[in-house]
């Protein structure tokens, strides 16, 4: 072979999967359960799946030998749950709503759905074993599911985000495209180099920030969510102001500059530059010249814009960081990554130029 498991493993992440915690109980009574994402379906008629598990866990003789078992599959709030069955050792059914199920088992409550199961065969399957099921009893919540790919948990949304956009031309914003932007933020903060990310939005008091991602090394505590930035001082201010329609940011500029040049820090042009920049680079762009005062150091900050399938920019990508770990060069490898991001962001929108311009 010309890969070790860690790779296989890798690999295998990018198939994201629904996340389960079968459970059984053996002839003493004893109840076993463990989390497993390697549930699927095999037959509808008969009604048949399967699941595998390590043949070097702690509770396999017990599935082993079982004649039954129950595949509860997760909602989105059950993350804890996971995690707990998920550990080894100590009573994992501790502080879990449960009821009882066909032959007595335990059936964990408000997951999304529920498998009730008998065991039909067992298959080797290398250093696992494959467990066939007849399906005898379902039941299905209406929760949403929760999911499993690239070594973490995520959230399932349906994807129709490009059609529902193109289809409603005088929306500014769409639900659906803020939902995937924030569902992409992890992978943006570690592909950009383990920077806080923010999601930003346009609200009736200018450019909002409506989600942060903060990095294994946060740009500070302070962040808060439902924030108003500055639109002539911030680089996500100067994103929407270079590319969104001027109809809808000019009031709100004149208003910030002249409250500015009020409190005796007159704007000699620097903003106009500042939006020439950002449009030039495809990336807005902020300095810090004094510790913020939000977060209380020197932080310097990159932001893209995310359009929509009739090209109006609906989001930022944002990133804020020390300026001593955040150089400023506009092709540095931190905002070239988030400009790849917000372009990706864009075609998956509909947005058909950013998939253009990569080509060329």
């Amino acid at each position: 072979m010309t890969f070790d498991s860690r790779q296989l493993r890798q690999v295998l992440g990018a198939f994201p999967t629904g996340v389960t915690v079968v459970t059984t109980m053996d002839g003493q009574g004893s109840r076993y359960g463990v989390t497993a994402n390697s549930f699927s379906s095999v037959s509808l008629d008969p009604p048949l799946i399967l699941w595998s598990q390590s043949n070097t866990s702690s509770s396999h003789v017990a599935f082993r030998d079982a004649e039954r078992f129950v595949v509860n599959i997760m909602a989105d709030d059950q993350v804890q749950v996971a995690n707990q069955f998920a550990r080894s050792g100590g009573d994992k059914f501790s502080g879990i709503a449960m009821r009882e199920g066909l032959g007595g088992l335990p059936v964990i409550e408000r997951t999304a759905a529920t498998l009730e199961c008998r065991k039909v065969a067992a298959y080797p399957g290398g250093d696992h074993t494959i467990f066939l099921g007849y399906v005898e009893h379902i039941e299905r919540s209406g929760r949403q599911s929760l999911a499993f790919g690239n070594g973490r948990y995520a959230v399932t949304f349906a994807h129709d985000l490009g059609g529902h956009v193109a289809a409603h031309e005088n929306a500014n914003l769409s639900i659906e495209a803020v939902r995937l932007g924030s569902a992409a933020l992890a992978d943006v903060a570690e592909e950009i180099g383990q920077h806080t990310v923010g999601l930003a939005v346009w609200g009736n008091r200018g450019p909002t920030v409506v989600r942060w991602e903060p990095s294994s090394q946060p740009v500070s505590p302070y962040l808060q969510t439902g924030v108003v930035v500055s639109l002539t001082q911030s680089a996500t201010g100067a994103a929407f102001a270079a590319f969104m329609e001027a109809a809808s940011t000019s009031e709100l500029v004149t208003a910030e500059l002249q409250e500015r040049s009020l409190a005796g820090q007159p704007d000699h042009g620097e903003f106009l530059a500042r939006v020439a920049d950002a449009r030039r680079h495809g990336i807005a762009r902020s300095l810090g010249r004094a510790p913020s005062q939000r977060h209380q150091i020197t932080v310097n900050a990159f932001s893209a814009p995310v359009f929509d399938a009739a090209g109006r920019m609906v989001m930022a990508l944002s990133t804020t960081c020390d300026a001593a770990r955040l150089p400023p060069d506009w092709d540095g490898p931190t905002p070239t990554a988030l400009r790849r991001a917000a372009d990706r962001l864009s075609e998956r929108l509909g947005h058909r130029a950013a998939a253009t311009a990569r080509s060329e």
